[in-house]
């Protein structure tokens, strides 16, 4: 049976309210949540992005669930610091946390000022940090001089068991790089016939048996215009695709490429419906895929009221 978790959306929720949320989340039956981790929103009218490792230490000690992260190892986080948090979390909450790395977005990494590589360049960044925070992991002394530099890094305070070291990613040419090391692979909904083909990849690079998780974009309110309206207002910015996702800069940059989004344009990334029983049989569809688990995000600023209404309707089924 998959694991049905949350998605914590810090560029969108203050951190108290998405500690209030997981509380809620908890109650309501969700198995277990995962989180962003944004230095910006994506657009105005999101307008937060609390620091993400600082709140799951909150969020972890104030519930029981199990908690994810993405993070970017290489820019605004050195890999031996993304190491040292994971683990600290780790040993203060035994097998409770996932790490997943991603190659990163520019929104968010640009801040350190270092140059913007290609999609390559970061991909082999991210493999090379990976390498690095897994000896780190192990309790070994790491020096390394290549596209990051560490000098004489061990981490002292280690947990039992490392956290799982998963990789992030939506096309099919990160995630089969990404079967050789990682312990799982995170991805994002889209049509079930090319997200077959990512986890065709990743089993390809090395993955098979390995955990797939996928983050689901999703919008439900208790009418279809307030659905589309609220997926809209919220989560305009992240229709644009391609590469393009990963190469602005600013959430200025954000509201001038997505000024002709129109309200439709929003089904083409996003599952909305005001149909519980139409969200239940999509998302048995990325459980018939093999997903192990399954980080529902509502786009929409109604959080209560959607965990409330999943938790009632969508996980019972899910798990019948």
């Amino acid at each position: 049976m998959p694991r049905i978790g949350f998605h914590a959306s810090h560029e969108q929720f203050a951190p108290s309210e998405l500690l209030s949320l997981v509380h809620q989340v908890e109650s309501a039956g969700f198995d277990c949540a995962m989180s962003s981790d944004h230095f910006r929103p994506w657009g105005g009218s999101q307008g937060q992005s609390g620091f993400a490792w600082a709140w799951l230490g909150a969020a972890l000690q104030a519930t029981t669930l199990p908690f994810g992260i993405i993070s970017a190892p290489g820019y605004r986080y050195h890999p031996a610091i993304l190491a040292q948090a994971a683990a600290t979390l780790s040993e203060m909450f035994p097998e409770r946390l996932w790490l997943a790395l991603g190659s990163g977005q520019r929104l968010n990494e640009d801040i350190t000022g270092l140059p913007w590589p290609e999609k390559a360049e970061r991909n082999a960044r991210m493999r090379e940090c990976a390498d690095i925070i897994r000896a780190l992991f192990r309790g070994e002394t790491v020096s390394h001089r290549g596209r990051v530099v560490v000098v004489d890094a061990r981490l002292y305070s280690l947990p039992k068991q490392p956290p799982r070291l998963l990789a992030a990613a939506v096309t099919e040419a990160t995630a089969e790089l990404a079967g050789a090391w990682a312990d799982g692979l995170l991805t994002v909904n889209g049509p079930p016939d090319q997200v077959s083909k990512v986890i065709e990849a990743f089993h390809r690079g090395g993955g098979q048996g390995k955990p797939l998780l996928m983050q689901v974009g999703l919008n439900w309110s208790r009418t279809e215009q307030d659905a589309l309206r609220g997926a809209y207002e919220q989560w305009h910015y992240n229709v644009l695709g391609g590469e393009v996702n990963w190469e602005l800069r600013s959430p200025q940059d954000f509201e001038t490429a997505t000024r002709f989004v129109r309200p439709e344009d929003m089904r083409q990334s996003l599952l909305i419906s005001a149909d519980l029983s139409r969200h239940a049989a999509w998302l048995q569809e990325y459980v018939e895929l093999g997903f192990d688990e399954l980080y529902l995000h509502q786009v929409g600023v109604n959080q209560s009221e959607f965990i409330e209404a999943f938790g009632q309707e969508v996980l019972p089924s899910l798990r019948s």
